[in-house]
């Protein structure tokens, strides 16, 4: 894609500078960010308790509805994180390849953000259909540009690992920090209690929360800068890479094959996890909506999020980023454990809680600075980069789980008798739910991923890539450089 329009310097990024500054990393990877991943954090927590509990889905086509429909959705979703990545790697302008999606995305995220919880008071039909293409307008269009565009700044912005390392702190701290404190801490300790199932007060908050998106996304377009693609296009003129090639490299490089699995067992655990977070609070360890469980939850994981922002990166460069992570695994395993064996004592919950989340700072924090060493190796190996397809497959990966782990646990929820609260009198009452509830929301948030983390160990131990990338980006600047003189 061509654009002159982007030609105009209203469109320049505002960074100059051929190497990261703390500018960028502070306006672009941490600020910049934070309004499109907090209405994203909020929206994988509490979006599926607005279906169940404020518009009661959960009865819709005998309970199948909220089964059936988020599974085909991403389905929908992982084919446009599909021809996005296509898009993104043909994509040639002035302000990159990325970077131009990221500022269509601002306004598309924050109008359809809106869209989701305006649906009509009208027949449960009409609310069936509004949700549906709602939901299919944001994730499977204004969030994937958004996604996809906002996931490559890291990779694409230096070669520098330490700098990209810090980039990607920066950026999960906007996504953990930021947002984590909000979703975790103020939602179910101050929003919950007022808003409850009150309809109007969801819009109220959830279209300001989407506007917010709007300038900070714009932002983070202006503060950002992909030197990679700069640099690649002065060697030489770009090569249009048949797409089938593109995906047998990435199928055949076990790094990749390594890396992508990882995401996937991960993912799918985050996914549970985050859906059934809410439900455990409400109906396990607490009662509904008490303002204190989830708050107390939420804290003990806050605070290892908050030493790690000091202490990840410098223990990744004396360790490496694997190693660290693997250590992390490890303690995942623990902490889920302790807490899956006593998931209604308080104590042993936030002792399990706080081991847990301690090891879950390296893949929070890290991760995609890891993938970039990924994707750089990838170029070693064949010759060629096509960031935007490699990254559509990690998002496809991304988003099918939501779907599929959405789909899973509400009909796992319908299937166990889960019963929606009611509003009597103006007042919210929740319902008793059964063990067999109980049980499904607890494997939910601390079972599987008990299970997860340990196969996560298995497969960071094939994901060897950072012994020798140093040599290797010496080798594909070398071999630049020798392309550029022979031009």
């Amino acid at each position: 894609m061509k654009n002159r329009l982007l030609e105009k310097r209203a469109f320049d990024s505002r960074l100059t500078s051929p190497d990261v500054t703390a500018k960028e990393k502070w306006l672009g990877y941490l600020l910049g960010p934070s309004g499109a991943l907090l209405l994203n954090a909020v929206l994988a927590t509490y979006l599926n308790v607005y279906y169940t509990d404020v518009l009661n889905l959960t009865t819709v086509w005998g309970g199948a509805f909220l089964a059936v429909f988020p599974i085909v959705s991403k389905i929908i979703d992982a084919i446009t994180n599909i021809v996005m990545g296509y898009i993104i790697d043909r994509t040639h302008t002035k302000q990159g390849k990325a970077r131009p999606w990221l500022l269509l995305s601002a306004p598309l995220v924050a109008v359809t953000g809106i869209l989701l919880f305006t649906v009509p008071s009208g027949s449960q039909t009409v609310q069936v259909i509004w949700v549906m293409l709602s939901y299919n307008l944001f994730y499977s269009f204004a969030y994937t540009i958004y996604n996809m565009s906002h996931g490559l700044m890291v990779p694409l912005s230096t070669r520098d690992t330490e700098k990209r390392g810090s980039l990607s702190v920066f950026n999960q701290i906007a996504s953990i920090m930021m947002s984590g404190i909000i979703v975790a801490l103020i939602f179910p300790m101050v929003v919950m209690p007022i808003i409850g199932v009150d309809r109007s007060k969801w819009i109220g908050l959830m279209s300001a929360l989407s506007c917010l998106a709007l300038p900070l996304t714009l932002m983070e377009y202006y503060f950002t800068k992909e030197r990679v693609t700069l640099e690649s296009n002065e060697v030489s003129k770009v090569e249009e890479i048949p797409f089938k090639v593109q995906l047998k490299a990435l199928a055949t490089d076990k790094y990749m094959v390594a890396i992508y699995l990882y995401f996937f067992i991960v993912t799918a655990a985050t996914c549970i996890k985050n859906i059934s977070l809410v439900y455990f609070c409400n109906y396990v360890l607490g009662t509904y909506n008490d303002g204190k469980t989830q708050t107390l939850i939420s804290v003990i994981g806050g605070i290892p999020m908050g030493i790690g922002i000091f202490a990840v990166w410098p223990l990744a460069k004396k360790f490496g980023k694997r190693n660290l992570t693997i250590a992390g695994c490890v303690l995942i395993s623990v902490g889920s454990l302790i807490c899956w064996l006593f998931p209604t004592n308080m104590v042993v919950m936030l002792i399990g809680q706080f081991i847990k989340n301690m090891g879950g700072l390296p893949g929070s924090y890290i991760i995609m600075a890891l993938f970039a060493d990924v994707l750089d190796h990838f170029e070693w190996k064949n010759r060629f980069r096509c960031d935007g397809v490699a990254m559509s497959v990690f998002n496809i990966i991304s988003v099918t789980m939501v779907g599929l782990c959405t789909g899973l646990f509400n009909g796992l929820l319908s299937k166990a008798g889960y019963i929606a609260p009611q509003v009597i009198n103006g007042v919210t009452v929740a319902a008793q739910q059964s063990q067999a509830v109980k049980s499904t929301i607890t494997f939910g948030f601390v079972g599987l991923e008990t299970i997860t983390s340990i196969l996560a160990i298995v497969l960071l131990l094939v994901l060897n890539v950072e012994k020798d990338i140093d040599k290797k980006q010496a080798e594909i600047k070398a071999r630049n450089e020798n392309k550029k003189a022979e031009e």
